[in-house]
């Protein structure tokens, strides 16, 4: 049975990195300092000791397991992450996960130097409050092919730039998790 109006937040890492990824801790410090339960979430490849990330819908599964467990305890449901968990994080969601918002860090809209292999396709199944934190500098995506793509979303989206910065956002985990508390805070979902 859900608690009185409490907020769940679910974060998932980037391929290259586990549940204890600096800006996933960052958010995490910020947003159970406002009252929301957060849980940061390894993927099973990870749990198993490898580096190479499980196929897509092995890492959605993961999600929706952890979003079930999550749901039973909480009214509001935001799922994020970095970079691939932030993008298998709305895959779940465009595929049917139920959720208030989705937070995503450094999106990967393309691979470096293939901008014509954008990972976009599921966007027009997005009908929830996206915020997208990314640098100007960031060769998965630039500002302008972000905008481009994330005008497929019917849901409202909120883009931020961490400017002069690249995927990594190094130097930037105090401004990320300070923007995705505000922005959660301005849509009443904290």
């Amino acid at each position: 049975m859900p608690s009185g109006g409490r907020t769940a937040i679910l974060l998932t890492p980037g391929a290259g990195a586990d549940r204890n990824q600096s800006a996933l801790v960052a958010i995490d410090d910020a947003a159970t300092e406002a009252g929301a339960e957060v849980i940061r979430m390894d993927f099973p490849y990870r749990k198993a000791g490898r580096r190479a990330p499980d196929k897509p819908p092995v890492l959605v599964r993961a999600i929706e397991e952890a979003a079930r467990d999550l749901r039973d305890r909480a009214e509001r449901l935001v799922l994020g992450g970095r970079s691939m968990g932030g993008r298998m994080c709305s895959m779940a969601v465009a595929e049917g996960l139920a959720a208030e918002a989705l937070v995503l860090i450094s999106y990967p809209l393309h691979p470096p130097g293939k901008p014509d292999r954008l990972r976009s396709e599921h966007f027009p199944q997005l009908r929830l409050p996206c915020l997208f934190i990314s640098g100007t500098r960031d060769a998965f995506g630039t500002p302008e092919e972000l905008e481009a793509a994330v005008s497929a979303i019917p849901g409202p989206v909120t883009l931020e730039w961490v400017e002069g910065k690249d995927h990594a956002l190094r130097g930037s985990d105090p401004k990320v998790a300070a923007t995705v508390v505000e922005w959660l805070r301005m849509r009443g979902i904290l």
